[in-house]
């Protein structure tokens, strides 16, 4: 169970990127009325930090730290699912990563953070604070994409 998040990891950057792929250039057109300049520096950084934090439950062990560290990386996952559906369903189009996202990312969160919850591993409390964490990551992250759409435009208007 601790490896999961670690596969549903590789397993959403391989559809975002390698098959069928073409996630920066979707990203770089979404939302609309935005441009997002994604490097790709920014995109192997972010999927790096991302999947390094999938490999720490299984080194912490099944512990409750273990299973807290689990459980914010499958929160992070599921937001970020939710994400690409609310994407896909705006944009009446694939978002590259949403095959993984709902079928894999929030499936993974909701039973494996019920999983941990009765194996007594988890505190409901930890799992409240991992979903705030999630949601906070994912506010942060766009709009801190926003403000750089915005900079980006009014310097080009300059």
């Amino acid at each position: 169970m601790l490896w999961f998040p670690a596969g549903a990891v590789a397993a959403h950057v391989f559809e975002e990127f390698v098959w069928p792929g073409g996630f920066a250039e979707w990203y770089r057109r979404y939302p609309p009325g935005q441009t997002v300049t994604v490097t790709p520096r920014f995109l192997l950084r972010i999927n790096a930090v991302f999947a390094a934090m999938a490999l720490l439950p299984p080194v912490l062990g099944a512990t409750p730290r273990g299973a807290g560290m689990w459980m914010v990386v499958a929160a992070i996952a599921a937001v970020n699912g939710v994400f690409h559906l609310v994407a896909a369903v705006r944009t009446h189009a694939y978002a590259p990563g949403v095959v993984t996202g709902v079928m894999l990312y929030l499936p993974l969160a909701l039973l494996g953070g019920a999983w941990f919850v009765h194996a007594g591993l988890l505190a409901l409390g930890t799992v409240a604070q991992a979903l705030l964490i999630a949601v906070a990551y994912q506010t942060w992250s766009s709009w801190k994409h926003r403000r750089h759409a915005r900079e980006h435009r009014h310097a080009a208007m300059q």
